[in-house]
């Protein structure tokens, strides 16, 4: 990019940073993913896979603490895919990324948007589908809404969020401690620690919600060139967020289930989930406090919802725009907002798509997202540091993975194994889309040679 060129400025501190990740981490994530944790080993051992899959979190966090502190741009894995694999390979792997990136990004947002009503139907029982729709539309224009706007007023609407979201798992935390009943929390069935090949899968399923859970510890990646001191600031921002999510994480679950006995809310053996799942946060607030409280807590979720469907639109509107700059994809998607200094276009295209994508069912927006994601995003940046670190051994790294390269071979076991024990019709749907992303590129790189 020319010197001269109209560029995003850095004033995204470790406050603010911190911020963006954990917001977007502790949405709506937890507060409708516990039944289904639950149902994929039927039984409190199930949290075993938000262990398993902070292992993975914590593995790929290092892998993109590199990447992101050695290239601090805008549109994180398409500067890495670009950077680090470099030439005609780096080129198809970056138009890959960018075509998987157009359905599983608006495919994350939108699950943050199904959540949201599915709690306003807990506060509006009656509710039909075209005001639930309504209400979809309605809260995805609020984001885009909000941001757009200067980055600086934006870091602190994120602080501000954040905070709610830290007062809701706060107070989730704090009334299932003082009502705790561990003969309820650890009420395991028959079996639940047999091994077996049903064991593995059943704790693959349950993996998958966790890293679903845990999605965004890297989002700082995405706007990293609006980050201060980001060789410093994007390591620490990824490694506090995951350390600080996991905690909050196996609390608010053990408050819940403590509370809340997970036969309730866990249909036997058989029978098939509800969707979307019962609203386990607001039950458990009613089932303490009553209907009232429950009513208030369930505003605070929405707050929390509508925080990470925020911090998802501000990070990933920046992808479309930094391949666009670069002549890697349409041109429109590379326009600034000509006073404001935000990519305009690619946050509207970003926020009108996951409205759209909120009509689908959560299990198969997650499914799809996750199965896209390991195959193009997570592996793919796992080779391209591995072979930068062989090409380019002289290439400044203001942060170097430690104990390099074991939390990378970790990584790549963890997402191995998420996609051996997924199941086969998301991973065809995905292997689909990559396939046609493929045939696609040949013939736009036909179209483009220069």
């Amino acid at each position: 990019m020319n010197p001269g060129a109209p560029h995003l400025p850095r004033r995204f501190g470790l406050l603010q940073a911190t911020a963006l990740n954990m917001t977007n981490m502790i949405g709506v994530g937890p507060f409708i993913t516990i039944p289904a944790l639950m149902s994929a080993m039927h039984g409190p051992q199930a949290m075993l896979g938000w262990v398993v899959a902070l292992v993975i979190a914590m593995a790929d966090g290092l892998v993109w603490s590199e990447l992101g502190a050695a290239f601090p741009g805008s549109g994180g894995t398409y500067i890495y895919f670009r950077e680090g694999w470099g030439g005609k390979f780096g080129r198809f792997m970056t138009f890959l990324f960018i075509w998987q990136f157009l359905l599983s990004g608006p495919l994350e947002i939108a699950s943050g948007f199904i959540g949201f009503k599915q709690y306003v139907a807990y506060l509006w029982p009656g509710m039909s589908k075209p005001v639930g729709a309504g209400v979809v539309v309605g809260v995805g224009v609020l984001a885009v809404a909000l941001l757009y706007r200067r980055i600086t007023s934006i870091g602190w609407i994120t602080v501000s969020l954040w905070a709610g979201t830290l007062v809701t798992v706060a107070l989730v935390i704090l009334a299932g401690a003082t009502h705790f009943q561990s003969k309820v929390a650890f009420d395991f069935p028959d079996g639940a620690f047999q091994f077996s090949a049903g064991y593995l899968f059943g704790l693959g399923a349950a993996s998958q919600i966790g890293i679903y859970d845990y999605l965004g510890y890297y989002d700082v990646c995405f706007i990293g060139e609006e980050v201060r001191e980001p060789g410093r600031v994007i390591p620490r921002s990824i490694m506090i967020s995951l350390l600080g999510v996991a905690a909050i994480y196996m609390a608010m679950n053990l408050s819940i289930i403590g509370v809340v006995p997970w036969r309730e809310f866990v249909p036997p053996l058989g029978q098939e989930l509800p969707d979307p799942p019962p609203p386990v946060v607001s039950m458990f607030m009613e089932r303490l406090f009553g209907g009232p409280a429950a009513t208030v807590f369930t505003a605070l979720v929405l707050w929390t919802a509508f925080g990470s469907c925020f911090a998802l639109m501000l990070g990933y509107s920046r992808i479309p725009y930094a391949a666009a700059r670069d002549g890697n994809f349409f041109s429109v998607f590379g326009r600034l907002h000509p006073t404001k200094q935000f990519p305009h276009i690619s946050l509207i295209f970003i926020g009108v798509l996951s409205m759209a994508f909120s009509f689908f069912k959560l299990a198969d927006v997650i499914a799809g997202l996750l199965m896209m994601r390991i195959l193009v995003q997570f592996i793919g940046q796992i080779g391209a540091l591995m072979w930068l670190r062989r090409s380019a051994p002289e290439l400044p790294r203001p942060f170097r993975m430690w104990f390099y390269p074991l939390p990378a071979l970790v990584a790549l076991l963890g997402w191995t194994f998420l996609l051996w024990t997924a199941d086969v019709v998301p991973k065809l749907v995905a292997a689909g889309v990559l396939i046609l992303g493929a045939l696609s590129f040949f013939i736009w790189n036909a179209n483009h040679r220069k």
